[in-house]
């Protein structure tokens, strides 16, 4: 019997959605009509060439660059309407970490707090104990909480490297946008990295979008690899589904 009720959607909006994006600089396209979407949970690598479009992308998800065409939504809102707190939705890792060397890990994991609080606490670096004891359970996630007093230029490039996850978890995001965050570190500390990255997907339910170099790091740690060549998306497949075959001819793509 139709009672003229409409049953409330089901559907679960993507943490992520890209609508057609593109983005040039000097006349030059960067990145061309690039659509996909990222879910809760899901951890997707970025794969491609220097040049390939990766950076431009994930910096057009952060919000640092503004799209030419199309939009970008991340938890159905888009990111070129977020202003102030609301920023706080996209959190980002770089390659170089971005820490302040002089403070203590502790006081770097506390600027991802910086969205949430009044700007004269961050200003002052007097947050409240909650905001300190959230700082301190970032850190123990990323397995550093004897290190929390430690001035962060003395750490190790791992370590300051988990500061910087420990900071981005801290602004309790939707999803973490990385740019290729172990490309400065050695194999064994890179695998650390990227297997931390993807117990947050799994556990937290932040959805992780990171550009990498190493393909085998890509199939080993991603739930999806999206390669790019010349700005435009080449492939859209799952870890398990990528094969040799498939690396090769992205690659020889770029290449050409």
């Amino acid at each position: 019997m139709d009672t003229g009720v409409i049953a409330p959607s089901t559907e679960v909006v993507p943490r992520l959605t890209l609508q057609g994006v593109g983005k040039a600089f000097g006349g030059r396209d960067a990145i061309r009509d690039i659509s996909l979407t990222v879910r809760e949970h899901e951890f997707v690598a970025l794969l491609g060439s220097s040049g390939a479009g990766k950076t431009t992308l994930l910096r057009c998800v952060a919000g640092l660059l503004d799209a030419d065409h199309g939009a970008v939504y991340v938890a159905g809102a888009n990111v070129s309407e977020l202003r102030g707190r609301e920023r706080r939705r996209v959190a980002v890792v770089f390659q170089q970490f971005n820490l302040v060397g002089r403070l203590s890990a502790l006081a770097n994991v506390l600027a991802g707090r910086l969205g949430h609080v009044p700007a004269w606490r961050g200003i002052t670096h007097h947050f409240e104990r909650n905001d300190r004891l959230l700082a301190l359970e970032c850190l123990d996630r990323v397995g550093l909480l004897g290190q929390a007093a430690q001035r962060a230029d003395t750490l190790s490039g791992g370590q300051q490297q988990r500061v910087a996850i420990a900071r981005a978890l801290a602004q309790q995001p939707d999803i973490i946008v990385a740019d290729e965050p172990v490309a400065s570190l050695d194999p064994v500390n890179g695998a650390g990295i990227l297997d931390l990255l993807r117990g947050i997907c799994r556990e937290e339910g932040v959805s992780v979008l990171c550009s990498l170099h190493q393909v085998h790091l890509a199939r080993q740690f991603a739930d999806r690899l999206v390669g790019l060549v010349n700005g435009r998306v080449a492939m859209d497949v799952s870890a398990a589904n990528f094969s040799e075959a498939q690396s090769r001819m992205l690659y020889d793509i770029v290449s050409n």
